[in-house]
């Protein structure tokens, strides 16, 4: 009987390929429907599976078909693993079987996420990558015990940045199989779209996204949500009024004119509720400026804006989920670039905090931008203040892609942070914001800062940590140096290689958090 199972869906595989490629018939259309399910590890029983409630349902309605196959078809399926049956319903030719892993895995202390719901992210994308190769174009989902993970993960994994190329991958469309759990679903469909929007903006070409074509679409995004908010695209001229000459420093040497971007978002019901303050690195093309980088990996500097990509986005997803909460965005928006006009090594800048900042390094240009939009920042009298920005080589070197980097002159803002990265399983690490490194940024010889430290080559991250500092007076203040999660080349299985657009999706849930806490 096992055999005869088994031929029947070998017989049927072939005939699927043979409709795809050839007919245009109901049957071709209906073959591109796909399925995933999920399957998970049975406690202390080596080699045996538990279907979910999905999957289980869909075992019953095929009279057996599934598990039979899973028996037969090979070795327990792993975490993260995937396995395609063809033939077993009329309704879904191809169904995509994923290992969860165990049930109920959890928190996980020594990992600083939550174990299930990274596991549902990783099998979901795994399972609607393989329909998507099979060009299968209608997907749908088992929520797998939780609906918003599934919903990341099936989002999350099919993104792929083919705008501009002629050939493109099949687009598939997903919907939640088998649960009433739709709220989860969706909220999980809005924060993978969150992030995707930062992955999008991150990975394209920098001659399409200058700082103004950045702003548009940002502006763009937010036009379904104008009742809640505001929108002020700065031009250099109101930069020169606020006096910004840390970031006109920076800007001065490229053709493409810089913008300042101020979103406010009003979410609160409560209009004087004090807003959580997001300001974000927008360095559209970075290519060091006189202090030039090497040519190699350049073009990579695309997405030396994903500061201010990651904060416009989470206010985009806030603004989508409707978050009870007011938000400020700012997105200083250059280019760093060569010319007979930019900063030359060794000129002195004035920030417009008043102080003076000698550019030993005009490839040490984040720092000098995002200053002057802390000092700007503070006149919102905010909550909190958290900066992201792709600041230091040095942050990817001390934590690689595995976490972004936090340093907080408060307890209370890096235990919300962290306890919302544990949700999204898109993690944070807290790294030193001692006075041993403020020393070393403010001996300079001929002003009051030097945009790199005194000892160059130690504790990069850490010296323009304390860079940063100087231009904060707010009690609860975080910088995120993103650098070393800026990209993924498959340390993150449901992100393809690319522009990750992280962490996005942790932002978001630390403004959700606050929207709670009131």
């Amino acid at each position: 009987m096992t055999m005869l199972l088994l031929r029947r869906a070998a017989q049927t595989a072939v005939r699927t390929n043979h409709h795809r490629s050839f007919s245009a018939s109901q049957t071709h259309l209906n073959e591109r429907k796909g399925l995933v399910l999920g399957v998970f590890e049975e406690e202390g029983e080596q080699g045996t599976l538990h279907l979910t409630q999905a999957a289980a349902g869909f075992d019953q309605t095929s009279s057996g078909k599934l598990s039979e196959l899973l028996k037969i078809s090979g070795p327990t399926l792993k975490k993260g693993k995937s396995r395609i049956f063809y033939g077993i319903h009329k309704d879904f030719p191809c169904v995509a079987v994923v290992g969860l892993g165990k049930k109920d895995a959890g928190v996980c202390g020594a990992e600083n996420w939550d174990t299930s719901k990274e596991s549902i992210r990783q099998a979901v994308s795994a399972g609607c990558r393989l329909l998507q190769d099979l060009e299968v174009n209608h997907v749908e989902v088992d929520a797998c015990g939780d609906a918003q993970s599934a919903a990341e993960g099936a989002a999350l994994g099919l993104f792929h940045y083919d705008q501009l190329k002629s050939k493109k991958k099949t687009k598939v469309t997903t919907q939640l199989h088998g649960s009433a759990d739709s709220v989860g679903w969706e909220k999980g469909v809005t924060y993978a779209e969150g992030q995707n929007l930062a992955r999008l903006l991150m990975e394209a070409p920098a001659n399409h996204i200058t700082p103004t074509a950045f702003a548009n679409t940002i502006e763009e995004k937010l036009a379904p949500h104008a009742e809640r908010v505001t929108i002020n695209k700065r031009s250099q001229s109101w930069i020169e009024e606020q006096q910004m000459g840390a970031f006109l420093s920076v800007s001065k040497g490229s053709e493409e004119p810089p913008v300042f971007l101020e979103l406010h978002y009003n979410g609160s019901p409560d209009s004087k509720q004090a807003p959580l303050l997001l300001v974000g690195k927008g360095v559209t093309f970075d290519s060091g400026g006189i202090s030039l980088k090497p040519s190699p990996s350049m073009d990579a500097m695309r997405a030396d804006m994903g500061g201010a990509a990651t904060v416009c986005a989470s206010i985009v997803t806030a603004a989508a989920l409707k978050l009870p909460v007011n938000i400020i965005g700012l997105a200083p928006l250059c280019e760093n670039m060569p010319s007979g006009k930019a900063t030359k090594p060794g000129d002195v800048v004035t920030a417009k905090n008043g102080k003076t900042i000698q550019v030993d390094n005009t490839d040490a240009e984040g720092r000098l931008i995002l200053a002057d939009a802390l000092c700007y920042g503070h006149t919102f009298n905010p909550r909190a203040i958290v900066n992201v920005a792709t600041l230091t080589g040095a942050m990817d070197v001390a934590l690689g892609s595995a976490a972004t980097g936090v340093f907080t002159n408060s307890d209370w803002l890096w235990e919300q942070l962290h306890k919302a990265s544990v949700v999204t399983g898109d993690r944070v690490w807290r790294m030193p914001l001692f006075q041993h490194y403020t020393r070393q940024v403010t001996d300079s010889q001929l002003a009051d800062l030097n945009n790199i430290g005194k000892y160059s080559r130690s504790g990069g991250a850490c010296t323009a940590a304390a860079f940063l500092r100087e231009f904060v007076t707010a009690p609860h203040w975080a910088h995120l140096d993103i650098a070393g999660v800026m990209s993924n080349k498959d340390e993150i299985p449901y992100l393809r290689k690319g522009m990750s657009g992280r962490p996005t999706r942790t932002l978001v849930e630390f403004a959700a958090g606050l929207a709670q806490s009131g």
